[in-house]
């Protein structure tokens, strides 16, 4: 079966499309490593979004070889990061709906096997913090109102997550040592993105 060539195709794939062209893509999760260890698709490789300026020129060279899959947990990052290749000039697709349409669709995600103990998804990370903060800011409002403020502040925060589609929470909290990437881990992805 042909496929398109990678210019002229469309700028995502439906989970049943992306599984029946998976041997052919290179696919690139852009989550974090916590949630990348959580579960990705089969030869997924993780280069998270902000480490992405890192990955161009081998992202640019890999682009000639193979067609790239960029994917995250629900499509966002997926096409921030997709909207960064092709200012570049690197042609990639994304994923619709991320991994969890990935997983809606009933195709299974790869578990690395590893003997540390895996980070949580980053959607908990945010439900968690989220949470500590209002409950914090509700009992400690009792003795001072004005830490009232840290509770009206994440109420605003989820409105504008929710309205946006974006959320400064994960931003911030991928920014945390156990959601960024060791430096050789970074280097391992990129030798084997090279070698593809």
């Amino acid at each position: 079966m042909t496929h398109p060539h990678p210019h002229t195709h469309s700028h995502a794939l439906d989970a049943e499309q992306a599984h029946s062209r998976l041997p052919d893509l290179i696919v690139l999760d852009v989550r974090t490593p916590g949630e990348y260890a959580t579960g990705h698709l089969p030869g997924a490789l993780n280069i998270p979004l902000d480490h992405l300026a890192r990955a161009l020129p081998d992202l640019r060279d890999a682009a000639v070889r193979s067609e790239i899959l960029v994917v995250c947990a629900s499509g966002t990052r997926a096409e921030k990061a997709r909207a960064t290749l092709a200012d570049h000039g690197i042609t990639a697709t994304t994923l619709t709906g991320g991994t969890g349409a990935w997983t809606d669709g009933g195709h299974a995600l790869h578990h690395p096997d590893h003997d540390r103990r895996t980070p949580w998804a980053m959607e908990r990370q945010v439900r968690f913090t989220a949470g500590a903060v209002v409950l914090t800011g509700l009992t400690l409002g009792r003795l001072r109102p004005a830490f009232r403020l840290a509770t009206a502040g994440v109420a605003g925060g989820l409105v504008y997550s929710a309205l946006t589609n974006t959320c400064g929470m994960a931003a911030l909290l991928a920014r945390l040592p156990h959601n960024r990437p060791h430096q050789g881990d970074l280097d391992a992805t990129l030798a084997a993105l090279r070698a593809r």
